[in-house]
Formats: C-alpha cells, sequence, structure tokens
C-alpha cells in the first residue's frame, strides 16, 4: 500500500505513551475520585464509566474495549451489579448474550465523575488558547476515528 506521505511518528507516539501513563497511575483516579466526591472501588471505577459511555454493551465487548479478560470484567460487573450500579439484561439483538447497562443511581455517580472531570481537565487548559482546546479536541477526535476505522 502506498501513501502520500510518510510521517515520523516518533514524537507523537512518545505523546501518547506519556498520556497513556499518566491516564493509568491510579493516583489520577484518587483525585478524581475524591474531586467528585464518589467512593467506589478503583478498580471498578474504569469499568462503570465504560458501562455509562457504551452500554448497553455485552460482556465479551466490554472486556475487549478495556483490554481485560472477559472473567475478570464479567466478575466486576456482578459487583457493580451487587451494588446497584450497573445491571445485565438479555441482549436486544440476541437475547443468549447479556447486555450490561448502567442504574440510575450508578448514572448518578458517573455524571457526578464527569463533573469532575471537566474541572480538573479545565484546570489543566487554564493557560491554553481557546483556538489551541478547540483545534486539540477536534483533531484528537479525528484520530481516535481514523484508527477506530470510522
Amino acid at each position: 500500500m502506498q501513501y502520500a506521505h510518510k510521517y515520523d511518528v516518533t514524537d507523537f507516539h512518545g505523546a501518547l505513551l506519556d498520556i497513556m501513563g499518566v491516564m493509568n497511575q491510579p493516583q489520577r483516579d484518587d483525585i478524581l475520585l475524591s474531586e467528585a466526591g464518589v467512593s467506589l472501588d478503583q478498580i471498578l471505577f474504569p469499568l462503570l464509566v465504560a458501562i455509562d459511555r457504551y452500554g448497553p454493551v455485552g460482556v465479551v465487548e466490554l472486556a475487549d474495549g478495556l483490554g481485560r479478560d472477559y472473567t475478570t470484567v464479567s466478575r466486576q460487573v456482578k459487583r457493580l451489579e451487587a451494588q446497584g450500579l450497573a445491571q445485565k439484561k438479555p441482549g436486544t439483538k440476541d437475547r443468549r448474550v447479556s447486555e450490561v447497562t448502567i442504574s440510575t443511581q450508578g448514572k448518578a455517580l458517573t455524571m457526578k465523575i464527569a463533573e469532575a472531570r471537566m474541572t480538573l481537565m479545565n484546570q489543566i487548559f487554564k493557560d491554553w488558547q481557546e483556538d489551541d482546546v478547540g483545534n486539540l479536541f477536534r483533531l484528537v477526535r479525528k484520530y481516535a476515528d481514523s484508527i477506530k476505522g470510522e
């Protein structure tokens, strides 16, 4: 396959690794949950947010999206169900496949988390030009769509 441009992606790849490294720090989740006033087991936090964003979603699809083992995610979903934060139901397309949705209580938590994320992210961008922030958001979305094949 021939491409019109051949870019040196070294710095871009390094920046992505830096971002993922920071995003994966447990302390960052603690700060976000604290800012939101939410008490939630840190291991369940990304799962709850993913269910809110992508649900209703099959457990296998959810596990794949999070890069986790299906059995692990299945156990964690049960924990979220026990806490009243999520619920499993037969799938809408295939009733043999369970889909996970967020509960009303879970949605209330993710809304608090989203508000806290907005506060913390806006602190990061406080010295940025508005056009730069808009361009960053637009280009990151474009990149995400491209790697997902959309």
